[in-house]
């Protein structure tokens, strides 16, 4: 382990799915930004940066040891320790993660690029830190409606990550209306050319076939079949607002 000074770091608080710890390119203006005095650094072995980046489940106790009030903030002119915070990296990439005085990964960013290149020229020389593996990292994520799979993300923009998942909660409350007529609007709505088949269609037919297509990728019709399935929900409204500046048409 080591200790660095001067880290940049932008926090995205309660995120389970790396794809949602912007990169530096994606950064806001309006983010939680801030400048760590000092904080430790890790070398790790992969499968456990894997699962600090993708999960939001207990980091070994150890780790939590050996990093306990290790890291420094300065706020209005003084010096905070922050009780469990560090930079992990497997040599290849980075993640920083801070407790909140939890076991959990609660916050989590990413390093401006000056600084993961030198993190990473750093770990060349470390020794990795062999902590014992929590019995969630032996065991496959399972994603869901509320957490989709990485696959769904390739290639999208932080907007339209949000957006799309913006767009499946709002697909997870259909779900659960259990209203077939409105699943089938919404079906042929997605797919115009087949009404007739979707007349014959089972509720859990028609919301297969519509994630099915809702899966891949997104686009225009993705974005027009969000906007019109929030309408009138206020909390959805408000999220699609943080997004687009606008309200919901």
């Amino acid at each position: 382990m080591e200790i660095v000074s001067d880290i940049w770091v932008n926090w995205f608080e309660g995120e389970e799915n790396g794809y949602n710890v912007c990169e530096f390119f994606e950064w806001r203006k309006h983010d939680f930004i801030e400048l760590l005095d000092q904080i430790p650094l890790i070398k790790v072995e992969k499968p456990l940066l894997d699962y600090i980046e993708n999960d939001l489940q207990d980091l070994p106790q150890e780790l939590l040891k050996d990093v306990r009030n290790r890291s420094v903030i300065c706020k209005n002119n003084q010096r905070e320790i922050i009780e469990y915070c560090f930079i992990a990296t497997d040599g290849e990439r980075s993640i920083v993660a801070d407790t909140l005085g939890y076991s959990i990964p609660v916050r989590k960013s990413r390093l401006i690029p000056r600084q993961e290149s030198s993190i990473l020229q750093r770990a060349t020389k470390m020794d990795i830190d062999h902590y014992p593996l929590p019995a969630g990292c032996l065991q496959k994520k399972e994603y869901h409606m509320l957490s989709l799979d990485p696959k769904c993300m390739i290639g999208l923009t932080r907007k339209e990550r949000q957006l799309k998942q913006l767009l499946f909660m709002a697909l997870d409350q259909l779900y659960s209306s259990g209203n077939v007529e409105e699943m089938r609007y919404w079906y042929t709505e997605w797919y115009p050319t087949k009404y007739s088949e979707s007349r014959r269609m089972t509720f859990d037919e028609a919301w297969q076939g519509l994630i099915l297509g809702m899966k891949k990728g997104w686009s225009d019709k993705h974005s027009d079949l969000c906007e019109r399935m929030i309408k009138g929900q206020s909390y959805f409204e408000k999220l699609w607002e943080l997004e687009h500046g606008s309200k919901v048409q």
